[in-house]
């Protein structure tokens, strides 16, 4: 039954994370994986999966505990389950927290995909229309963004494809940086939830009321904001910076976090200066024959020092920024370098469309076998992708039995114990509190409104 699609398949919506079928090479410092083991699966959905947590983000404080909650809002919310065989559940919607747990562990999905918050329950879709007024249609979801380390494969050396190690991931890390800060300073967002994707890139979700309530022109305006690398593989320059001056974003995203990165991570890490067919692609982003020319013959000599990659990006940026460059597209040169190499690659459409599924935090990817952990965007230079727990290594430490672990929960005892409290504490506590503020403001203010409209 490979490849199965259940309940109408893809019929509008993407699913995260497919790869026509590519195995992954192995991965520097990651012990080969031999696939997800059902019977494993069981035992973490059993024992590990935070159900509850995640039904109290989902529900957004509508838990039935205030007369001004929807009770229906989490049953509309739309997941899809992946099973063994890469069979599709569509549209799978739970009624509560019971419901949704006893539905994960009973069909124990190798990948759980959460979708939108439709009008009516997605499993009544079918009595709707698909165009008019009676229409079945998403009616809130999250903004989200997803970044995947495979994007930025003509700028990095270390790793190609879903690969990924220490050298390249500071990439990432470079996009948690720039995007968590645009998001709460130029948005006013708050409640960011950013996830590693458990392979090879990083996901975000934005659950702020006014974000979950975008339009789809909404979310590309706020894509768009972003969208800075252009051009396609045969482009000798994927990013031009047009204008007198920069946008102030760009401005505070090249002096806060990119110039650092580039000048003293992956200038090193990737030795871009140190082989000529790695710097013959940054002198072809010059326009200017005469300065290339100049470069080459400096750097020409066979000669090589400990810090070859760092003399010539002086000598490049000394040749460039000089007085005698006149012209301003010359000079800006090297920010479009360093903004080639660095600045974040957002799947657009991801972010664009209410309807587009995205992985949920604290699945087990299945091809690598680690789980999809919460990341902290104020410490995210110290988030390791290769020490993430492992399915079989939170087995293994289940195992290892201690006075101090009896009586707490299973994930306590374990490596993801770090996770879940930090998802707990620092993301879903701040965005319950909030919620049901609006909640309690939203269902006073009808009251209000109920009273006046009697006083007459």
């Amino acid at each position: 039954m490979a490849g199965v699609e259940v309940e109408n398949g893809r019929d509008d919506m993407v699913i995260d994370g497919c790869e026509n079928g590519q195995q992954p090479k192995p991965m520097q410092n990651i012990v080969a994986f031999d696939g997800v083991n059902v019977n494993y699966l069981k035992l973490y959905y059993g024992k590990f999966f935070p159900h509850a947590d995640m039904f109290k983000w989902m529900s957004y404080g509508n838990d039935g505990k205030h007369p001004g909650c929807d009770h229906s809002y989490f049953g509309r919310r739309e997941f899809s389950f992946t099973l063994d065989n890469d069979i599709y559940l569509r549209f799978q919607s739970f009624s509560g927290l019971s419901e949704f747990e006893n539905a994960i562990r009973e069909k124990c999905p190798f990948k759980i995909d959460i979708g939108p918050v439709y009008n009516v329950d997605p499993a009544k879709r079918h009595a709707y229309a698909q165009s008019g007024d009676n229409v079945f249609t998403p009616a809130e979801r999250e903004l989200v963004f997803d970044i995947d380390i495979s994007d930025y494969d003509d700028v990095r050396y270390c790793c190609s494809g879903a690969d990924v190690c220490l050298e390249c991931w500071p990439l990432m890390t470079v996009a948690i940086k720039v995007i968590d800060s645009a998001l709460r300073d130029d948005f006013g967002f708050n409640h960011i939830l950013w996830v590693y994707s458990g392979r090879r890139g990083v996901h975000c979700w934005v659950c702020d009321g006014k974000a979950r309530r975008l339009n789809n022109e909404q979310r590309s305006a706020i894509a768009d904001y972003f969208r800075v690398y252009k051009g396609n593989e045969n482009s000798h320059k994927k990013v031009s910076l047009t204008g007198q001056a920069l946008h102030p974003f760009l401005v505070r995203a090249y002096n806060d976090v990119l110039k650092t990165a580039f000048e003293e991570k992956l200038l090193l890490s990737q030795n871009l200066l140190s082989h000529e067919e790695r710097y013959e692609t940054i002198l072809r982003m010059i326009p200017d024959e005469s300065l290339t020319s100049e470069l080459r013959a400096k750097w020409g000599d066979n000669r090589r020092s400990k810090d070859i990659n760092t003399v010539r990006w002086q000598q490049l940026k000394q040749l460039l920024q000089s007085g005698r460059q006149k012209f301003q597209g010359l000079r800006r040169c090297v920010e479009e370098i360093v903004f080639s190499f660095t600045y974040p690659r957002i799947d657009m459409e991801v972010s664009r469309h209410m309807n587009h599924l995205l992985k949920a935090p604290f699945c087990i990817h299945p091809k690598t076998g680690r789980v999809c952990v919460p990341i902290d965007p104020k410490n995210c230079e110290e988030f390791d992708p290769l020490a993430v727990p492992t399915l079989s290594k939170l087995l293994e430490e289940l195992n290892v039995e201690s006075p101090q672990s009896r009586g707490h929960n299973d994930w306590d005892r374990t490596s993801l114990g770090d996770s879940v409290r930090f998802f707990q504490s620092s993301f879903l506590q701040p965005l319950l509190k909030s919620c049901k503020e609006e909640i309690e403001s939203s269902y006073g203010a009808k009251l209000q409104e109920s009273k006046n409209s009697m006083s007459w």
